[in-house]
């Protein structure tokens, strides 16, 4: 259960804040009361979530790169946090075929600076770092990866979070291993979450906001690999997930210092197909769509996790199923659409969110 006495007045340092995931996590942290500081490159979209809410009028922000480990290490040491929560990312597939350096300076080099940077900051108490359920060896299986699988990843984007994986990994062994915490008092972990779709993603190449995209026009949407299952969650799920292991981290990070899955329930994991026939019936107005035939870059056709350590261990289970999760980005949608107050509708949903019962499963 995320506690709000816990996180008021934490000093939590951010990186990635500008982004659709990180937008929706700051405003949600300061609904909790939370001391806020970010820091990313400008919004990657426009129009942003970012943007929208006004985020930079109540968290601190910090317009820099992820790469410059000198700015970042005086960035952090200046606010002194307690926790960290790396999301600063190159995060879209497609674009780390076109720009596979860069990715790998983004996910895998800007992850080196991060910890080299908590490492100088005494303050630290929990740092998480969030990859993807994509960094596992993809077999194409019909089960839920676990946390011990092998890491892997097909795609440069794939396999620089699998590097950023392996790079938490050696930090947490060399210097916040878990058999000196009496020393150190770090707790280090990563979080691996699904596909993550919510009001305010405006990426490329991403099925949900492609879909938006051409709603808003009233054009047809145009899909590749119908068939491709993903494991789809709302946004607010994973991050309830990491609020959660913060918390846990910051408590007991001898204990929760290792890799964690927050995905759905496995009847949500569904294919490309069936998420757009639902979107298109709840949008209405003669939404419709069309498979779009072509060459494309490789993509997993089947990829789900298994979540039943965080539920275990952590007590987190999914709230939303993945209808209602398509209930929630068409609502915001239509709000967006009549120009309503986008901030009041976001924290709208996330205090719907924290009053959700779990659904509880373990399947």
């Amino acid at each position: 259960m995320i506690e709000k006495i816990f996180w008021k007045n934490k000093r939590v340092f951010i990186t990635g804040h500008t982004g659709f995931k990180g937008s929706w996590l700051c405003l949600w942290l300061n609904l909790l009361g939370a001391e806020v500081t970010g820091y990313a490159l400008n919004p990657p979209t426009e129009p942003s979530l970012f943007r929208l809410c006004k985020i930079d009028s109540f968290v601190k922000t910090i317009i820099a790169d992820i790469r410059d480990g000198d700015v970042l290490g005086k960035a952090m040491l200046a606010v002194n946090p307690e926790i960290v929560i790396h999301m600063a990312a190159q995060s879209l597939v497609r674009e780390s075929y076109k720009n596979p350096t860069e990715t790998y300076d983004v996910n895998a080099m800007g992850t080196v600076n991060l910890f080299e940077a908590v490492r100088k900051c005494k303050s630290v108490r929990a740092v998480i770092n969030v990859t993807t359920d994509k960094c596992y060896k993809n077999n194409e299986w019909v089960w839920g990866y676990r946390e011990n699988e092998p890491m892997g990843g097909y795609d440069p984007y794939s396999n620089s979070k699998a590097c950023s994986e392996l790079i938490t990994s050696s930090y947490r062994n060399s210097f916040f291993n878990p058999k000196y915490y009496h020393i150190h008092g770090v707790g280090l972990a990563s979080a691996r979450a699904g596909n993550v779709i919510g009001g305010g993603d405006w990426a490329q190449y991403r099925l949900v906001p492609d879909c938006i995209r051409a709603l808003l026009k009233g054009e047809k949407i145009l899909i590749r690999n119908p068939k491709a299952i993903r494991p789809w969650q709302y946004v607010l799920e994973p991050l309830s997930g990491y609020l959660l292991l913060a918390q846990k981290l910051y408590e007991n990070g001898l204990e929760f210092s290792e890799g964690w899955n927050f995905g759905p329930n496995d009847n949500d994991a569904k294919t490309v197909e069936w998420v757009v026939k639902k979107i298109c019936e709840k949008w209405g107005s003669n939404a419709s769509y069309e498979i779009n035939e072509g060459a494309y870059p490789h993509e997993a056709h089947y990829l789900k996790l298994d979540c039943s350590k965080a539920k275990f261990k952590l007590g987190w289970y999914p709230k939303w199923s993945l209808e209602q999760a398509i209930d929630k980005v068409i609502e915001w949608t239509k709000a967006y659409k009549e120009n309503q107050d986008i901030k009041t509708v976001c924290l709208r949903q996330i205090r719907e969110y924290s009053n959700s019962k779990m659904e509880v499963s373990y399947g």
